[in-house]
């Protein structure tokens, strides 16, 4: 094969892809709903189950800062926080097992690493988590791994890389916001330039880039979260997250929301902002979420995010009254996205280590076929 013919066919895989991106427009949906994406991708319903492998982040552990994110309590994120940590092979067994008995004709799962920082660990014992997550059980169709933008080294891009050679990755950064007072804020310990760097150093690697962003930031107004909606398009994601600020207990916003000194967005003013949101994004990006929420037992404020099927409902509704739909508003960026150069990689020299010459963790990994538990 030619030079020449091989460009020929990446140009038609690529314009093939980009065609499957947009086959929510001909059905007639709001927006490309990540559920409907997984069906056309896979032949049919994927849920994702959530696992925790134990890591830590690096704003946790004084790589990089002390006391975490300040809405952050894990036992609210994921389920397998709410409970005892368990083996991580019992978690994806008994998640499976969970699903399966929820909802009828499951094709597939993918492995969610969610809680924490799912890349701040050892290179070595990443692969090893990841392999075995794909081993465990021949329904699991891929790995989707949460991470922050300043814990994504050369080294686990090469790794991602290689598996999404093998099987669907998905990469999931935490950017919340591209405003840097609404991550110092938060405690996030990294900067916007740092989620530059890292989706410039991921795209174009064969895994999906996903963008997690929080709607409702203190201090953020609505033309600032507007900005953020124009960045997900200029640099290129392939999906985005959308969740709105809410405030658990136990945490420093749950303690600010009780004490009345922070007041978190109401719900009619959150489904527009978040259609106004979609309305200016890329049509291509697959919308995983449009809202979050965590146990009612945690949870202080905003109550009606709870009800996660009629806010979902009002947010069509509110596509329909308007006549728009997901990108009625973008704004193609000057450069486009594949055209960005890759730069220096500019992860902390603290992360760095403790990726690429740190010892092994002590988490609980997944235990292997036939063997005994590993710790």
């Amino acid at each position: 094969m030619t030079k020449f013919s091989q460009m020929a066919t990446v140009c038609k895989l690529i314009d093939s892809e980009f065609n499957e991106r947009l086959k929510w427009q001909s059905e007639k949906l709001p927006f490309n709903a990540f559920g409907a994406s997984l069906r056309r991708r896979f032949g049919g319903r994927i849920q994702r189950v959530s696992i925790d492998a134990g890591f830590t982040c690096p704003n946790v552990d004084g790589a990089v800062a002390r006391g975490g994110c300040n809405f952050c309590d894990n036992r609210s994120f994921s389920p397998s926080r709410r409970v005892r940590l368990k083996q991580v092979s019992e978690q994806l067994a008994t998640g499976i097992e969970t699903v399966t008995k929820r909802y009828d004709k499951v094709a597939g799962f993918i492995a969610y690493f969610q809680p924490a920082t799912n890349t701040y660990a050892p290179v070595e014992q990443l692969e090893e988590v990841f392999r075995l997550a794909l081993s465990i059980d021949p329904r699991v169709v891929g790995l989707a791994v949460g991470t922050r933008p300043d814990c994504v080294p050369e080294s686990v891009l090469m790794l991602l890389e290689t598996l999404a050679r093998e099987t669907y990755v998905s990469l999931e950064f935490g950017m919340q916001t591209i405003h840097d007072a609404g991550l110092q804020w938060m405690n996030r310990a990294h900067d916007h330039a740092s989620m530059i760097n890292a989706i410039d150093r991921s795209r174009g690697r064969g895994f999906e880039c996903c963008s997690h962003v929080i709607l409702g930031i203190p201090g953020e107004t609505h033309a600032m979260m507007m900005e953020t909606a124009t960045e997900i398009g200029r640099l290129g994601f392939d999906a985005v997250k959308i969740h709105n600020l809410y405030a658990v207990l136990g945490t420093p916003l749950g303690d600010q929301v009780q004490s009345g000194e922070i007041v978190l967005m109401q719900r009619e003013e959150y489904t527009h902002t978040v259609v106004d949101f979609l309305e200016r994004i890329p049509a291509e990006v697959i919308v995983e979420r449009v809202s979050g929420d965590a146990p009612s037992n945690y949870l202080i404020e905003p109550k009606w995010c709870l009800e996660k099927s009629s806010l979902r409902l009002a947010i069509e509704q509110e596509f329909k009254r308007r006549g728009t739909c997901q990108g009625s508003h973008c704004v193609a960026p000057k450069i486009p996205p594949a055209q960005r150069p890759r730069p220096a990689d500019a992860t902390p020299e603290s992360i760095r280590n403790q990726i690429d010459l740190g010892r092994r963790l002590p988490v609980l990994k997944i235990e292997k076929s036939g063997g005994r538990p590993q710790e």
